[in-house]
C-alpha cells in the first residue's frame, strides 16, 4: 500500500513532503490537496510521468492535465505571453480556482498530450500545494479520480479509486464546502493570442469555483456570452 502522510501533523509533513518530492523526481504520481478538490500530480516536463498520470485516471491523450504553479511569474515562462486581460484575471483570481488555457511557450520541451500547441494554467491557493511546487517547479495536475468518476474531496476516496498507480499520498483532510470543493473554473483565451481580430473573447470551458459573474466583473465585454 502506498504510504500517506497527514500533513497537519508537524512530524509526518516534513517525511511526506520530502517522499512527494522524490515520487516526482523519480517520474512517479502524489496525490496532494489543492484549494479545490485532492488533485494526482506528476512532472510536467517528463512525457513518462504524464503518461502514467493519463494511465491511473483512464484517460487518453485528447484531455491534458492542467499545470498548476507555484508563483504567478511561472505563468510567463510556460505561455506565449499573457495579454493585458488575462493579467487582471491573474491578478484578481492567482492563487485559486481559475485555470487560464493560453497558446504555450513554443520553446517548451514536454508532452501533455494533444494539447493543439496549448497549456491550461492554474496556480493554487494551498499552502501544501505551493510548498510542493516551490521544491518541484510545474506539476500536471488533475484531479484525483477516475476518469468519469466524482472527484475527490477528502484522501480516502483518492485512495479507492487510484490505489497503487499513485506512490505518495498527501493528506489535509476533507477539503469543506466552505474552503471549496469545487473544481476549478477553466477560462480560454487562446483568441487574444492567435490571430482573431476584434471579435477575440474569453470563452469558458467548464463553470467551476469561480463563476461568470466574477469573470464578467474583470472582463467585461471580452467574456463570450452564452448561447
Amino acid at each position: 500500500m502506498s504510504p500517506v502522510f497527514d500533513c497537519r501533523d508537524a512530524d509526518q509533513v516534513l517525511t511526506g513532503m520530502r517522499q512527494a518530492r522524490q515520487a516526482i523526481g523519480r517520474g512517479e504520481l502524489v496525490v496532494l490537496p489543492t484549494d479545490t478538490v485532492y488533485g494526482v500530480a506528476a512532472d510536467a516536463f517528463s512525457p513518462a510521468a504524464v503518461q502514467r498520470l493519463l494511465d491511473a485516471k483512464g484517460r487518453g491523450r485528447q484531455q491534458p492535465p492542467p499545470v498548476l504553479v507555484g508563483s504567478v511569474a511561472t505563468l510567463s515562462a510556460l505561455v506565449e505571453t499573457v495579454p493585458e486581460p488575462v493579467q487582471r484575471l491573474v491578478d484578481e483570481f492567482w492563487p485559486g480556482g481559475l485555470t487560464i488555457v493560453l497558446p504555450s511557450q513554443p520553446s517548451l520541451v514536454w508532452d501533455l498530450g494533444e494539447t493543439h500547441g496549448t497549456v491550461a494554467v492554474r496556480m493554487p491557493d494551498h499552502r501544501i500545494a505551493l510548498a510542493l511546487l516551490e521544491e518541484t517547479g510545474p506539476l500536471a495536475v488533475s484531479s484525483a479520480n477516475l476518469t468519469g468518476q466524482e472527484a475527490a474531496a477528502e484522501i480516502g476516496a483518492a485512495q479507492r479509486m487510484l490505489g497503487d498507480s499513485v506512490a505518495v499520498y498527501l493528506d489535509h483532510g476533507p477539503v469543506t464546502e466552505a474552503e471549496g470543493g469545487v473544481a476549478s473554473t477553466i477560462v480560454d483565451a487562446t483568441s487574444l493570442v492567435r490571430p482573431g481580430g476584434e471579435d477575440a473573447k474569453v470563452r469558458v470551458l467548464r463553470d467551476g469555483a469561480i463563476s461568470r459573474e466574477e469573470l464578467a466583473r474583470v472582463l467585461g465585454d471580452l467574456l463570450e456570452e452564452t448561447t
